[in-house]
């Protein structure tokens, strides 16, 4: 959580754009991503200056290495030492905002070698849009301000940015609420032994807080070699079409200690996907209510379910692109739980016959507010191609935190601690056994009443592999009992007299 300081720190920059007439979201969050780059690719130098300094060494391969560069575009000679942050700073304003805009700014679109690739092969089409010397100072100055070596903070400085775009109501379709991203991975916990992936990464969301929960829980793993280079190099992936969200999702993954993530342009449901059989974990919000034409989409995708609509068709992609055992936590349209196409039924028949599916969380409708309205669920399953789908776990979330209307405020209900901790004593066989000594008394999971419950996989298959918690859900009815109606008009007459009463009371009163 970032402190009051920074976070004043972040809204003057934020303000610093709009009142240059920056106002759309999305460009102010890229071009302040651009800052942010810049910064850190020369703390990191003057880092390893500070550490070679200590031996007596010469950094190997800096990114700014002694002597000039030439600017690709204009032949212009730049002194190398002149493009680095903690130079130009100190800059004139008219000669900052010349330096940074030709040469600094090209020098980045063509940085494509070595660690910082994953965040630079996405500069091809950006552009630098800081309109005047003036601003540019004034978030030069901000920028300064900000410690770029605390990945925690900045990471968390990220979030909050995000969340501002967010809020501002641009581009909001782009961002799954940070609560429910962190309750789907704590859902799964991830491992070292994990390789995560995103097919509709966004702003890489999932995968940063995938990473988040790794460095945190395996801290003294990741100290060794072979584990941080996983962890850096061959652990996330994320895929995207559009350019800008790939340059976001790739500084959010480098403020979070990720510098080389394996995240690339790629239409994840076309012929350019090969990917099969190469993840062990899947985290996604893929995209609702699209419709692709058939000749776009991947042949093999198409064979499980025939449809155009991409909800389903992320859900066959999951299934071909995880390893045997590979697991799955996926947001989900309602829809897809029981919508009656072939298409539908096709692919939950696929979860509960052939794979593991073990759990539907329902969310309510104003989770994505103000966004949108509409119902999701989150489905959780693993991959075995032999089924062993058992006893599904329903869960009827009624609250995440946070008010359902517009203004999502914060409140105190909060079902999510405890669909986190539901979910693992299920999954660890902790509450499946009743508490009686009678084998034939099932455990009080089975109770349909209760906001979270077990189904038989027989069920599910006896509903035609309806999803819906509503469909297994029991609603307790108390009997009501009305007074009679010679009771109510007696009532109804009393009070007409009372009234009445009153009436000629106050006139009475009037007249004297």
């Amino acid at each position: 959580m970032i402190t009051g300081e920074i976070r004043n720190k972040i809204d003057a920059i934020w303000d610093t754009f709009w009142t240059s007439g920056i106002t759309n979201s999305m460009t102010v969050l890229e071009q302040m991503t651009y800052l942010f780059f810049i910064k850190i690719l020369d703390d990191a130098q003057v880092k390893q200056e500070a550490t070679a300094s200590i031996f007596g060494a010469e950094v190997e391969n800096p990114t700014f290495p002694k002597g000039d560069w030439v600017n690709p575009q204009t032949e212009n000679v730049v002194s190398y030492q002149n493009m680095r942050w903690n130079t130009f700073k100190n800059f004139d304003p008219q000669t900052m905002l010349t330096t940074v805009r030709d040469d600094v700014f090209i020098f980045i679109k063509n940085l494509n070698t070595g660690k910082n690739s994953s965040y630079s092969a996405f500069m091809k089409d950006a552009t630098f849009l800081i309109p005047n010397e003036r601003t540019l100072t004034k978030l030069v100055d901000g920028v300064s301000g900000l410690d770029m070596e605390d990945r925690d903070t900045m990471g968390d400085v990220y979030e909050y940015i995000l969340g501002k775009m967010a809020a501002s109501g641009t581009n909001g379709q782009f961002r799954t609420p940070r609560h429910i991203i962190k309750m789907m991975v704590q859902l799964m916990k991830p491992t070292l032994k994990d390789t995560v992936c995103d097919p509709a990464m966004g702003s890489a969301g999932f995968i940063v807080e995938s990473a988040r929960y790794v460095a945190e829980t395996y801290s003294k793993e990741l100290l060794k070699t072979e584990n941080a280079n996983h962890y850096k190099n061959n652990m996330f992936f994320g895929f995207d079409t559009d350019q800008t969200m790939l340059r976001i999702g790739a500084m959010n993954m480098m403020l979070h200690a990720v510098e080389n993530p394996n995240i690339e342009w790629r239409d994840s449901l076309s012929d350019d996907n090969k990917d099969a059989e190469k993840y062990t974990l899947i985290l996604a919000n893929p995209p609702f209510t699209g419709s692709l034409d058939y000749e776009v989409v991947e042949k093999s995708l198409l064979t499980l379910a025939k449809t155009k609509k991409t909800e389903l068709l992320f859900l066959a992609l999951f299934l071909r692109s995880l390893r045997l055992g590979g697991r799955c936590a996926s947001i989900v349209p309602d829809g897809v739980l029981f919508g009656t196409s072939n298409a539908h039924k096709a692919i939950r028949r696929e979860l509960v016959e052939n794979q593991t599916l073990q759990a539907v969380i329902s969310m309510p409708s104003g989770v994505f507010k103000p966004y949108a309205g509409v119902s999701t669920a989150i489905l959780i399953f693993t991959k075995t191609n032999a089924g062993g789908t058992g006893d599904v776990w329903f869960y009827d979330m009624k609250a995440d935190g946070y008010s359902l209307d517009d203004k999502r405020t914060e409140i105190k209900d909060n079902d999510i601690p405890d669909i986190i901790n539901r979910f693992h004593a299920v999954s660890d066989g902790q509450t499946f056994l009743s508490d009686t000594t009678d084998k034939n008394v099932r455990s009080p999971l089975y109770d349909r009443k209760q906001q979270s419950f077990l189904v038989p996989k027989a069920d599910i298959v006896a509903n035609d592999y309806d999803l819906s918690i509503n469909k297994y859900k029991e609603v307790e009815r108390v009997k009501v009992v009305y007074d009679n109606p010679e009771t109510i008009l007696q009532r109804i007459e009393d009070l007409h007299n009372q009234v009445a009463e009153a009436m000629a009371k106050y006139k009475t009163m009037a007249n004297r």
